[in-house]
């Protein structure tokens, strides 16, 4: 069983709920590598798994789901099923992504962290924030179709007997 597969059968039910005293112990590990990520503005590192685990007093499993969870910011994501011990991690963070990946997750522990303010100003960070939340807002730019108008589907019906029918 890879640690990939060890951690999510660690971290969560066989329904799939989270286990509380995992994630409990694993948040402030995680939030400690961000930490020192920002503080330092490391944009490039390199680390075998096991590596990682040793430097931020984790375990292995716990270093590939730091590994998973910022993959999604990460130019060439890793196949987390694949990472072992002795692989060796390339991670180049982005810091605006990062912060964009964390405020959409609502990791408010991680987006909130004081060390931001070495990366951005505060007027950076409300920028990206506000770019962020808005990007998922789905915004509908034509005009509004009313009940008794002609379908835009271009039928020729009505709109309530065609498209809007089972609204």
């Amino acid at each position: 069983m890879g640690l990939y597969e060890s951690w999510m059968k660690k971290a969560f039910t066989q329904k799939g709920q989270s286990v509380d005293e995992v994630w409990n112990d694993y948040l402030p590990l995680e939030q400690k590598i961000y930490e020192y990520i920002l503080e330092e503005k490391i944009q490039d590192m390199e680390y075998k798994i096991s590596e990682i685990a040793e430097k931020f007093n984790m375990t292995d499993e716990q270093a590939v789901a730091f590994v998973d969870g910022i993959n999604d910011v990460l130019p060439e994501p890793y196949d987390v099923n694949q990472l072992e011990a002795d692989t060796i991690v390339k991670l180049h963070i982005e810091f605006d992504e990062l912060y964009k990946k964390m405020v959409e997750y609502k990791a408010e522990h991680l987006y909130s962290l004081p060390q931001w303010n070495n990366i951005f100003t505060a007027d950076e960070q409300n920028h990206l924030f506000k770019a962020q939340r808005n990007a998922r807002t789905v915004v509908n730019e034509g005009p509004k179709v009313g009940r008794n108008d002609p379908c835009p589907c271009g039928s020729g019906k009505k709109f309530k007997k065609c498209c809007g029918a089972n609204l």
